[in-house]
């Protein structure tokens, strides 16, 4: 087999209405929606005559153990002895249909040729007699440079408590501790009342609105449109009649409210003695008060943590300048849907079902998804040319500790995890993954992270003394390295 490769042009001119394949979803994405022409190589393979009679000889094994001759047992036929009954014709139509794809694959490995779509074949000569030849159209992975990548800027959240939060924080503690007292007079917003609550609809009880001796706080807002007005200005003993919308619902439902105690929530005074006696561990009103903001901090370091990679790849995403490859995000797409579908069968709930509930569209879940995979994909372009530009390499060292490690979470043996990588032609792929790794891990390591009013955040609180983040980032199905070797 010989097999050459050479540019191709892509004569598409792809609009709006090209985008509809995948539900109409496409048509949500304005900047995508018309895009680039695809990126394209020809491979010519020709295989020749001696070389292709093998794959008939394959051919007619084949046919012979599905064909029953007398005289003969299953899979003993003679090859004359099917050509004369069959012809040739039928065996090399068998030959190019079985060995073509498996030519290409060898023609794509030897050629190191990056495949985003399953190319298109077409059979050039020896589809009836002679040397066999086909052209191959391979959509290739666009590569790009990245100018801008070192020092991306990210805005989190702050991961520093305000004294506003410290405050709010210890407000809530001292409501905890709040001892309630009777007043006389009318209600009031923030006041505490004993209701009775009967609601009905047509004359009968609303489900959930109907109770006694319910203490509930004027303002929270939790029972329908204006009820907590209505209560303003009541005095203890009141009964009041009027019509409102429960909340939830869209039909309104006639209350009947008696009105009980009033009383006032009163909070404790913050001293050291009171900080000492309910807080033992603390003896001073600044000791506590630190140990809230340090808890605070803590929390929204951990959030901050969760979204970081998250908006850092954002920004990444933005810098690609080039539209993402239809095939590229029609396959993510794929994959997306597909998890999620399995994901909700494993639970028992079809998707129809879950779109029910969420009283979401099929096209508006697709449009969302579809999202999530224009970014997908710009991601995994730019984190690529990150790695080229930083010449980032994966030694045979590496990928040995790598299928160590997968073996390790996936209780097998490394080498029965390489085998089936390689068996997989999937080699490849794994290194690719461990390149994005390594470029992301760079990314954030050089990004310029502040907060909401521009004040530099420092990266080594986000990325954590072992910088632990999550690498699969946005790619939850993209070469998991948890899957099923046997499958990918």
């Amino acid at each position: 087999m010989k097999s050459t490769i050479a540019p191709a042009d892509d004569t598409r001119v792809l609009s709006q209405t090209d985008a509809s394949h995948d539900g109409g979803a496409d048509a949500a994405v304005s900047d995508d929606a018309v895009r680039s022409p695809r990126q394209l190589v020809r491979l010519s393979v020709v295989i020749d005559e001696a070389e292709f009679d093998r794959d008939i000889d394959q051919a007619f094994r084949k046919i012979g153990r599905e064909v029953r001759l007398p005289g003969f047992r299953a899979g003993k036929v003679p090859r004359k002895v099917l050509e004369a009954r069959i012809g040739l014709a039928a065996a090399r139509e068998e030959a190019l249909r079985d060995a073509v794809p498996n030519y290409l694959s060898q023609s794509v490995r030897e050629h190191d040729i990056d495949l985003i779509a399953t190319p298109e074949v077409e059979i050039i000569s020896g589809a009836e007699n002679g040397p066999v030849s086909f052209d191959a159209l391979c959509e290739v992975r666009p590569v790009i440079t990245l100018p801008g990548y070192t020092g991306l800027r990210v805005e989190m959240p702050s991961p520093v408590a305000s004294d506003a939060e410290v405050d709010e924080a210890i407000d809530a503690e001292r409501r905890r501790h709040g001892t309630l007292t009777d007043v006389d007079r009318p209600t009031a917003m923030g006041d505490h009342v004993t209701l009775s609550l009967a609601a009905t609809r047509d004359g009968e009880p609303v489900p959930a609105l109907n109770t006694e001796d319910w203490l509930y706080e004027v303002g929270k807002g939790w029972v329908a449109e204006g009820f907590d007005e209505q209560l303003v200005g009541a005095v203890s003993g009141a009964e009041l009649s009027f019509t409102a919308n429960p909340s939830g619902m869209s039909e309104p439902a006639d209350f009947v409210v008696g009105v009980g105690n009033v009383q006032v929530l009163e909070l404790p005074e913050v001293t050291d003695d009171w900080v000492a006696e309910n807080f033992g561990e603390f003896d001073t009103v600044e000791a506590w008060r630190t140990s809230v903001a340090e808890r605070i901090a803590t929390g929204k370091l951990n959030q901050a943590r969760n979204v970081f990679v998250d908006r850092a790849t954002s920004a990444l995403a933005q810098l690609t300048d080039i539209p993402a490859p239809d095939s590229m995000v029609s396959g993510d797409l794929q994959a997306r849907l597909q998890n999620t579908v399995q994901r909700f069968q494993a639970q028992g709930i079809s998707i129809d079902q879950w779109l029910s509930m969420t009283g979401q569209s099929a096209d508006d879940f697709i449009a969302a998804l579809r999202e999530q995979s224009l970014k997908s994909v710009k991601v995994d372009l730019a984190l690529r040319a990150v790695a080229a530009a930083e010449a980032m390499e994966v030694t045979p060292d590496d990928l040995s500790a790598e299928y160590a490690r997968i073996a390790v979470s996936a209780r097998q043996k490394a080498t029965e995890v390489r085998k089936a990588y390689e068996k997989n032609d999937a080699v490849s792929d794994l290194t690719a993954q461990m390149l994005k790794n390594r470029a992301l891990d760079f990314v954030l390591e050089h990004a310029e992270i502040v907060d909401e009013t521009g004040a530099p955040i420092d990266n080594r609180l986000l990325l954590g003394d072992h910088h632990d983040h999550d690498h699969d980032h946005d790619h939850d199905h993209d070469h998991d390295h948890d899957h099923d070797h046997e499958g990918h």
